[in-house]
Parts: structure tokens; sequence; C-alpha cells
């Protein structure tokens, strides 16, 4: 989510001027936003008091913005805060559920979001999952507009691996598989480690390369094994993907990933589970494969699949590139969202 709201910033029109407001602290994201972009961290400890709201909304006051867009349960703090403050635009956006919430289904979240949507204008959704769920589940009555995720096709771009496999001395004919995705349980890398040490059977030599950080480190590093490798949070993530010969996201639950669409953009073939708004990206046996999340063996059968034919990779990764070309460009994400920002900010009708 922080990696799409900084490819967004960074796009946007010069009309529009960002202001961040994180309600701990700035992430790792922060070093991809325009140097001018102004982030204000508000340190909130862990629950909720009528104290930090009260902080939020002072805030929120001296700023005076045209609009507030909150995304995700966390930025459901900023409605409430916004509306103490007077501010009568307000844009929420769904990204997708978090590890303590995979499937959306606890009651007193769905309550919170349906009570709330009284004082929101609009929605914005990033899969036709989350579409339905704002719709059905949560019943919020504004108007809810599915987006997708925008990649930077000239930064995420086939090419060759072969310095990054020097740097990290991994032979020139190894076949690599490649997770870019945070350490938390909701991405389900067991699933992953255990298909890879199953698929390294047939395939002695295949490296892992676990690119992110998070809360399940320790963890998995311990059920690790030879030819994995955690690299931890890295700035290189486009010339990394080129070193891969296959992408892999196994996760629980998902809203529309970015990295899958940052790996069809490199020409990588992607086996993705089969939840949330993946399928809405991989077209299964055409830019990739989809699997059924926590399903070991079919993930191994694919890996072994594609490192028997390279044509095979080249074929899906070609159409994951094209697809990507025609259908998610960054412009068109942009476009989307500063027609519902102006909407909002020129026709404040609904709460």
């Amino acid at each position: 989510m922080e990696k799409g709201v900084a490819t967004l910033v960074s796009n946007s029109s010069s009309h529009f001027r960002h202001i961040i407001i994180c309600l701990t602290r700035s992430g790792g994201s922060s070093r991809l936003l325009p140097e001018s972009t102004e982030i204000i961290e508000m340190d909130k400890q862990p629950g909720n008091s009528i104290r930090f709201f009260w902080e939020l909304s002072k805030r929120l006051k001296q700023l005076a913005p045209n609009l507030v867009h909150t995304r995700n349960w966390g930025g459901t703090d900023g409605i409430i805060s916004a509306r103490l403050a007077g501010i009568r635009s307000i844009v929420h956006s769904e990204h997708g559920f978090g590890p303590e919430n995979p499937d959306g289904n606890i009651a007193k979240r769905v309550w919170i979001h349906r009570l709330l949507s009284h004082y929101v204008n609009e929605y914005v959704a990033l899969s036709s999952l989350l579409k339905s769920w704002l719709e059905d589940k949560a019943r919020i009555r504004k108007p809810v507009t599915q987006i997708l995720n925008g990649v930077d096709t000239d930064q995420f771009h086939p090419g060759s691996g072969i310095k990054i496999r020097k740097e990290l001395d991994i032979p020139l004919d190894a076949f690599v598989v490649g997770i870019v995705a945070s350490l938390n349980t909701i991405k389900d890398h067991p699933t992953l480690i255990k298909a890879f040490k199953r698929f390294q059977m047939s395939t002695p030599g295949a490296v892992l390369l676990v690119v992110g950080d998070g809360p399940e480190r320790d963890r998995l590093t311990d059920i690790g094994g030879p030819g994995i490798r955690f690299l931890g949070n890295r700035t290189n993530i486009p010339e990394l993907m080129r070193a891969f010969d296959v992408f892999v996201l196994p996760s629980i639950n998902e809203g529309v990933s970015n990295t899958i669409l940052e790996a069809m953009s490199t020409g990588l073939p992607v086996l993705a589970s089969r939840v949330g708004g993946n399928p809405e990206l991989v077209i299964d046996g055409v830019t990739g494969y989809l699997f059924p999340s926590g399903n070991i063996e079919e993930l191994s059968a694919r890996l072994t699949e594609y490192a028997a034919s390279e044509n095979l990779r080249q074929d899906h990764g070609r159409s994951g590139r094209e697809t990507v070309l025609s259908n998610f460009s960054v412009q068109a994400m942009v476009e989307q969202y500063e027609t519902i920002w102006n909407r909002v900010i020129h026709n404040n009708t609904y709460p």
C-alpha cells in the first residue's frame, strides 16, 4: 500500500500538493516520495484514545486540506479526526486486509466501517473482491470505484540479471525463484519455502531469493535451508527481479499486488495463490499459474514445470509484460484518482 501511495504521489498533477500523515512512524517507502513531500509522524501508541483523535484533528485543522484520503483499517482514525476538524471532503481506500484480519470478517470492524461510511464521500477499492466486500459485507451506501494499481514500466522492464547474480554469487545457470513481500503471516512464506525444498529434489542448485523484512523473519530463517537466501529490504528491486527466473506470491489473501505487476512488467512468469485480487492480474496458463492457497504440491509442480521449459517461461513472461503495458499504466491510475478527488472537492454532496 505504501509503495502504491508513493507511486501515486510521485506521478500526480502539479496542481495537487500532498501531505502524508503517518499515524505512527514513517516507513521505508518514504524514500520513494518526491523530496518536497511533507511527512508528518504522529507517534500513535497501540490502541485508541480520545486524546489521539483530538491531536490528529488539531493537526488536520492547522493544515486545512481540501481533501483527506484515508487508507485501510488503520486509516479510519483519519475519518473521525477529519470530521472533528470540520473537513467534509473525505475519500477512503481499501487496499487489502491485514494479517490480523485476513478475510475481513471481524464483525466489529465491519460495523465500524458501515458506521463511518456516513462521513465518507466516496470509496476506492483495489480489487473487485474488495469492492464487493465494501458494498455487500460492510454495506456502505456511497460510490465505490475500483482502481487498479499502476506500475512504472520504464523502471520494471525485461533485461539481464547477470550483474546481480554475480554480486550475490549465484551461478548464471542456476534456476532462481524470487519473492518480494513483507515477512508477515498473510504472505504465507512457509508454503513457498516448503514447496521450494520439494522442488530442489529434482532441481539441485536452485536458489530462492526472499526479499523483504518483517515480524516473521526469525521464524522463516529457522525453517529455511540450503539455497534459500533472505536479502532483507532492498532498494534495487527492479535489478533483483531481472535476476529471477520466476516470481512467486503465495499469500493467504491479497488486494492488488504491486509486486505481481512489477514482476509481470519485468517479463517474469508469475505463480500466485488464487486469492483476493490475484486472479485479476495473473491470467492462468497465459501469464503464469494460479494455485490454491497453501497447496505445496501444486506450487512445487509448477516450479518444476517452469524449470524444465525456458520457452514456457519466456511465453508467459512476454504475455505478462504485454498485459501490464495494455492495462496497468501509472498514468491511467493517477487520472482515475484525480477524477475522484476533483469530484469530491467540487461536488461535496454526500455526508
